[in-house]
């Protein structure tokens, strides 16, 4: 069986060829409400029901999603739907927030922190680390009180960890090596 991510390749694509011109951003955000969606089982089993229609399960995901969805996400999720892709739609939202941020030049940042940040600890911490990666970051936070103090921030691949715990382990290994 194929990856998942080959699967959604081709769909993600699409959409945003299909997407050209328009607000791509508020796609992805509806790409993604609906992935989310989709990847709950007992939505799947419903849509696996032979005596439920494609129509019955966009109506059943919109309305689930909380967003009056785009034609060209409605079509996505139709088509997907037809294939039997539902599962794949976690991914080919992924695929599509990545292939919007490249061609925006931004990137998401997932900031980990001990403690909950404030409107002006946020926008400080953003423009420090848009400072030291070099590009625009679309940032979201996260509480991780197991980090002590300080912060962890993943972009891409890339990993800035900062906080008490990971000094601890570091001092931790320069201590029994």
């Amino acid at each position: 069986m194929a990856e998942v991510a080959t699967i959604a390749r081709p769909y993600a694509e699409a959409l945003f060829k299909a997407a050209a011109g328009s607000d791509a951003r508020a796609l992805a955000e509806q790409v993604e409400a609906i992935g989310a969606v989709a990847s709950d089982a007992q939505l799947r089993q419903f849509a696996d029901n032979p005596k439920v229609t494609d129509t019955q399960v966009i109506e059943l995901v919109s309305g689930v999603a909380g967003v009056a969805l785009d034609p060209k996400v409605r079509n996505l999720l139709a088509v997907a739907l037809e294939n039997g892709k539902l599962p794949a739609l976690p991914e080919i939202a992924a695929q599509f927030r990545a292939l919007v941020n490249a061609s925006t030049g931004v990137s998401d940042a997932l900031i980990q922190s001990a403690f909950p940040l404030d409107a002006n600890q946020l926008g400080d911490t953003v423009a420090t680390l848009e400072k030291r990666f070099g590009r625009k970051l679309n940032a979201t936070v996260q509480v991780d009180e197991s980090l002590i103090g300080g912060i962890r921030v993943v972009v891409g691949d890339e990993v800035l960890d900062t906080s008490v715990k990971a000094r601890l382990e570091q001092m931790k290994v320069a201590l029994t090596s």
